[in-house]
């Protein structure tokens, strides 16, 4: 298959440093122009895509900062921390905030609901609580872990609450009555982060087992499982049409899945340490990805044909139809394949900015321009079973509350290659110039016999 059918390659495009320790979560605005972050540092930050315009800082959290979320409205961002509170802050240069004491635990994730008018929270207190915001009133409680809940996220309609748990279940729960819908066990590790598919037929789950799965909520049965990292899952996200999934691990990689065949797409090496968090932009033309380096960084998607860059609010995406159900997919990527990479390499060069500076003069490092190359390599169908991985890695880095920098990485250095994963093919697709050739033919088939019907 042409690598490009899809698109161009992934682009890094900008570096953002200016956290003093691990960055832990990662949000877009809805316009896409503005990227929050929460880190192990106990600080918020929002950033500008545009680096004209000052990052801000905010500062209020005793504790670090797990979860980061941005409202519909584009003027409200909460974040959960492990000082057991949630804070919602007006993202302007006062940096003013209204403190909920959410949980008796830290709080490890903040969602808000699709209509905006509520927020769901989760926590080390084994329960996940869903808040009014307009009077910033508690609202329910859902109990029924047995462990510390590090993810919650409401559904499409909001009618249905998604959440993952150190207990190793992803649960469902009525968002009316606080009945638990369903409970998903079949998880061999603590569950890192929970999402909905764009439509909300299936719910999937990255895991401390390095594994992402995805379950039908129609027929409640695994749809898709995947074995592609070799460490913990910290979190997911799913493109806006519905066809790929981002996934950050504490392998230092990114991977994107394509959902509708099944197959491991892309695996991009930027970071220098553990990978956090990841997001996509709500139009699906960036992603940006957080983790033990310090380091957020902006990525221009570019491989989804229907996914524009810079386009006007109004702009509306079709979402296609679910993941279809693989047989036991575990795509994992292994050295022989790499070995077999082919020689085509393509630079991918991202846009040279400066970094953005922030309202408390702290000076932000700057970036040296990377340049990751793409290399291209067959990998077996998404079919076909391979063996696992060994599980590399264990829970999120960041369940040590001692939150002193213990992570020491060259900030400065250059960004890995990443490398593009195309399914392999039985067969050869036929090129444009293959088939210009064959309808040639027939034109003159079809000439030669209208001749010969004439005589």
């Amino acid at each position: 298959m042409d690598a490009n059918v899809h698109g161009d390659d992934p682009e890094l495009e900008r570096h953002f440093k200016g956290h003093k320790a691990d960055v832990t979560s990662v949000a877009f605005s809805p316009s896409g122009q503005q990227i929050a972050t929460g880190a192990t540092d106990s600080t918020v930050m929002v950033w500008n895509v545009n680096p004209q315009v000052r990052a801000l800082r905010l500062v209020g959290h005793k504790g670090p900062v797990y979860s980061v979320a941005v409202a519909q409205s584009g003027n409200l961002v909460a974040s959960g921390s492990h000082d057991q509170t949630v804070r919602l802050w007006v993202p302007t240069s006062k940096g003013e905030s209204k403190v909920i004491k959410a949980h008796n635990g830290s709080v490890r994730s903040v969602a808000f609901s699709h209509s905006g008018s509520t927020l769901v929270t989760a926590s080390d207190d084994k329960s996940v609580k869903l808040w009014d915001l307009p009077q910033h009133r508690f609202l329910h409680s859902f109990k029924g872990h047995t462990n510390w809940v590090r993810s919650a996220c409401s559904s499409p309609d909001d009618r249905t609450i998604a959440s993952g748990s150190d207990d190793k279940t992803v649960r469902l729960w009525n968002a009316d009555d606080q009945s638990c819908i369903h409970a998903f066990q079949d998880n061999a590790g603590g569950v890192n982060s929970v999402a909905f598919h764009p439509d909300g037929s299936c719910v999937a789950a990255g895991c401390a087992d390095a594994t992402i799965k995805i379950w039908d909520l129609r027929t409640r049965k695994l749809l898709q499982h995947y074995q592609v990292h070799e460490g913990a899952v910290n979190s997911i996200a799913f493109h806006p049409s519905g066809n790929y999934l981002l996934s950050a691990s504490s392998d230092t990689t990114v991977k994107i899945l394509d959902l509708h065949d099944g197959h491991l797409f892309y695996t991009l090496h930027g970071h220098q340490g553990a990978v956090n968090a990841t997001a996509f932009s709500a139009f699906g033309d960036h992603f940006a990805s957080a983790g033990a380096d310090r380091q957020v960084l902006l990525w221009r998607t570019n491989f989804d044909a229907s996914a524009t860059s810079n386009n006007a609010p109004e702009t509306k995406r079709e979402s296609t139809s679910a993941p279809r159900a693989t047989a036991s997919t575990t795509t994992a990527p292994s050295t022989t394949a790499k070995a077999r990479a082919s020689s085509r390499d393509a630079a991918a060069h991202p846009r040279q900015q400066q970094p953005s500076s922030v309202t408390d003069r702290d000076s932000l490092e700057q970036p040296r321009a990377s340049e990751p190359r793409v290399r291209h390599s067959q990998h077996g169908g998404p079919r076909q079973q391979q063996n696992d991985h060994d599980n590399h890695g264990s829970r999120n880095h960041h369940d040590n509350h001692n939150h002193n920098d213990h992570h020491n990485h060259n900030s400065h250095s250059h960004t890995q290659p990443f490398e593009h994963n195309p399914p392999h093919h039985t067969s050869a697709q036929p090129s444009s110039a293959m088939l210009e050739r064959l309808i040639g033919q027939l034109d003159m088939l079809t000439q030669t016999v209208a001749i010969m019907e004439s005589r």
